[in-house]
């Protein structure tokens, strides 16, 4: 893996989190296995939303909310060449609080639009700083974190900066300490970490945290105590659902599982239900950090609708994360 060049990291990561979510969109949030499986008994990714979905009306290749608001972040940072809060935010309100809007709000994104007070056209009052978003726990920001990561990765404002982005959607000190923790992880593998030894570097961080270190800790020794269980099992034992106590363990032993198989891994988040399209986004950027763009097929890029959008994004990102 020390071949991989951080361009390559860069690309797989914000690609792995995009394809992560595309791959789950018609199989997200079906909680009941036997469903799962009778719905889509050859389970392949990018499966059709079924009549009554949440994400029904939808195509293959399309994302969820989550993914949305991914690209959305994205396409901020690669105009600003940085993470600008203010920016991303009158994106994010300018999306899901326009009238036109006619997709799924989230508890993060319904807090959000309401703090920020914003009016029938998706608009937020002159000088709202976007440093005030719901009081939620689960897992927005993990979805889209990928390109804040890359310009901070090498910063001593990375632990700032990421906490800054989390508070635009979730305002709770759960998720910034969570959220700071997948991004030492994912800043370690862009500087060439091997994947085991990035997680238990974090993991010897993480367990200090002087709030969350003990919830930590015993959630990361749960993922290794499951390392050797079917993933779908694993998963109902750690928790299908949306809490990052859940989601975020959950995703990481999927990820230690097969730190070499891209695919394969998304295939066993998607197959064990729940919150898979936020678990596989988590994974996708991890998986993509770690093996770089060239381990990720080319088929998968190609259906993502938004391949051209994503390719131009990541391309600035690049070049203003290289400039440094």
């Amino acid at each position: 893996m020390t071949n991989i060049n951080l361009e390559s990291r860069i690309r797989g990561m914000i690609w792995g989190q995009l394809i992560g979510d595309a791959f789950c969109l018609g199989t997200h949030w079906i909680y009941n296995l036997h469903d799962l499986k009778t719905f889509y008994p050859e389970l392949q990714g990018f499966e059709v939303p079924r009549p009554g979905h949440y994400h029904e009306g939808k195509e293959p290749g399309a994302f969820t909310h989550y993914g949305d608001a991914a690209l959305l972040l994205l396409e901020s940072v690669a105009q600003s060449g940085h993470l600008d809060v203010v920016d991303f935010g009158r994106r994010f309100v300018a999306h899901y609080g326009s009238r036109d809007y006619k997709g799924y709000l989230d508890s993060a994104t319904r807090g959000t639009l309401e703090k920020a007070s914003v009016d029938a056209e998706g608009q937020a009052p002159e000088g709202f700083a976007f440093q005030s978003g719901a009081d939620d726990d689960q897992l927005a920001t993990a979805t889209s974190l990928a390109p804040v990561v890359a310009c901070y990765h090498d910063s001593p404002e990375l632990g700032d900066r990421v906490a800054e982005a989390t508070r635009v959607r979730q305002n709770h000190p759960r998720s910034i300490a969570y959220m700071v923790t997948y991004a030492q992880i994912l800043a370690a593998l862009l500087k060439g970490t091997d994947l085991h030894s990035a997680v238990h570097q974090v993991q010897e961080t993480a367990v200090k945290h002087p709030e969350f270190g003990p919830e930590l800790a015993q959630r990361f020794k749960d993922v290794f105590e499951r390392k050797h269980l079917d993933t779908v099992k694993g998963t109902e034992q750690l928790g299908q659902s949306c809490p990052l106590k859940n989601s975020f363990p959950a995703a990481l032993l999927a990820v230690v599982q097969t730190p070499d198989d891209f695919t394969d891994t998304l295939r066993r988040i998607a197959a064990a239900g729940g919150d898979n399209a936020g678990r596989a986004t988590i994974a996708g950027a991890l998986l993509g950090a770690h093996l770089g763009i060239d381990a990720i097929p080319e088929a998968l890029r190609n259906n993502v609708s938004a391949k051209e959008r994503i390719d131009a994004a990541i391309e600035k990102v690049i070049e203003a994360t290289c400039e440094k």
